[in-house]
């Protein structure tokens, strides 16, 4: 615990130094993040089941997933070899890049679950999303836009952080935020926020 924290602080430096001293590049970002449209869609918007979409995630938020990808301390068998290869500047790069595309526009068809909608509602109220996800759960810094997001990978994300199969990082809030969460709550938070826009 006491090394991953240690590395986290090195990274957050680095990281911090690198966005000092240059500003982001967003033409760079896109042209780095071309094996990225392969899983998350040509404009950042993932078709793929239990991949995320990434247009309009705020770029610390993009920044951090990559580098606990690069350093395992996050794991996957597809982003920990390509994020493995990323320098920091590449990272600042790529998070300014998908902060730029604007997020899906469009629900994913019509809401044939308006109940599920009101229930999920309702659980971001009590369980406070919002505190950190922001009143419109956009995210903000290093934490996650919810709103728009695949409803798929949104109750994957809830049930890994409830399981610890997901640890999150550096606060890690979120494995404590679900584990107090039932099946019914994921299933309701995950058709509310993933039609949201």
């Amino acid at each position: 615990m006491v090394m991953r924290t240690r590395f986290l602080a090195i990274a957050a430096a680095a990281l911090g130094a690198a966005s000092a001293s240059q500003a982001a590049d967003i033409a760079a970002g896109k042209a780095k993040a071309e094996p990225c449209v392969a899983c998350h869609g040509e404009n950042g918007i993932s078709q793929l089941e239990n991949v995320p979409s990434v247009a309009g995630q705020p770029d610390q938020f993009t920044q951090w997933q990559l580098v606990y990808f690069r350093s395992e301390t996050r794991k996957n068998e597809v982003m920990t070899p390509l994020a493995a290869e990323l320098t920091d500047i590449d990272i600042r790069n790529i998070g300014a890049y998908y902060a730029s595309l604007p997020p899906a526009k469009e629900p994913p068809g019509a809401d044939d679950q308006p109940r599920l909608t009101e229930e999920g509602a309702k659980a971001a109220k009590r369980f406070n999303c919002a505190s950190c996800h922001k009143d419109d759960f956009a995210g903000q810094q290093a934490i996650a836009r919810i709103a728009g997001q695949r409803e798929d990978y949104l109750a994957k994300s809830l049930r890994d952080f409830k399981t610890n199969e997901r640890t999150g990082g550096g606060v890690a809030a979120m494995p404590t935020a679900a584990y107090q969460l039932t099946d019914a709550d994921i299933t309701a938070l995950a058709h509310y926020l993933s039609r949201l826009r």
